[in-house]
């Protein structure tokens, strides 16, 4: 089935957060949040963790940004200890509903970094990619493909990719000012990255799935009900 084939068999899509700073969050907190979604969608939700690199995303919410790495390590660890039922420090209770699949809720990483090819390996379903090519998200597979083989893992990490979209010029000023005002100085990067026509919203799913991708998410930069009807039409 091709990827746009299946982006319209909804049954079997899943649901999946873009990619979440998990080192501003509260962790127990966190996971509980992430086992509750996990619950009412049955096992469909995928819960998407970068490190994150813009230091002005810590500064507003209290963390540090020089030690998230480290912070975020013990975050997945603490997160998947609670998923299995384990109390965390503080209590003699488990604090999260269980997974869906009775270990734990699936994790998907973003990033380019070593450590992120250690904490797909180590605690990940999968890796996605945020705005890149698709060259970009093959060289990562490698890498992946690599390491989750060298650790003897069973079975094959899941690929996502993601993009904006804003299909035709009458939408263009406002799509263009939501993703700038979004992004800041990385604004213009993801703007020129963005999915503008039909035939460019065809293109990129195709070369997408030609790279091996399971699942090329597409986000609307100009919210509006047209907008979906002119990607369906182009996609479907």
């Amino acid at each position: 089935m091709t990827l746009a084939a299946a982006a319209a068999v909804t049954e079997r899509i899943g649901l999946m957060t873009d990619i979440l700073l998990a080192a501003t969050r509260e962790p127990v907190l966190l996971a509980k949040q992430a086992a509750t979604l996990d619950q009412i969608s049955g096992g469909r939700f995928t819960l998407g963790i970068g490190a994150g690199g813009r230091e002005d995303d810590f500064t507003v919410t209290g963390f540090g940004y020089h030690d998230r790495g480290k912070r975020l390590d013990a975050s997945l660890d603490l997160m998947h200890r609670a998923w299995k039922g384990e109390p965390p420090p503080g209590t003699d209770q488990p604090v999260t509903p269980r997974p869906a699949n009775g270990q734990s809720v699936p994790v998907a990483f973003g990033g380019n970094a070593e450590a992120v090819v250690r904490r797909v390996v180590k605690y990940g379903a999968g890796y996605t990619l945020g705005g890149g090519t698709p060259e970009s998200l093959r060289g990562m597979m490698e890498r992946v493909n690599a390491a989750w083989k060298a650790a003897g893992r069973e079975g094959k990490p899941r690929y996502w990719a993601l993009t904006y979209f804003a299909i035709g010029e009458e939408v263009a000023s406002e799509a263009e000012a939501n993703l700038t005002g979004y992004y800041g100085q990385y604004g213009p990067r993801v703007w020129g990255g963005a999915v503008k026509t039909a035939e460019d919203a065809r293109q990129r799913v195709k070369a997408f799935e030609e790279v091996g991708c399971d699942e090329f998410i597409l986000f609307m930069a100009a919210p509006a009900v047209e907008q979906a009807e002119k990607l369906a039409e182009a996609v479907l």
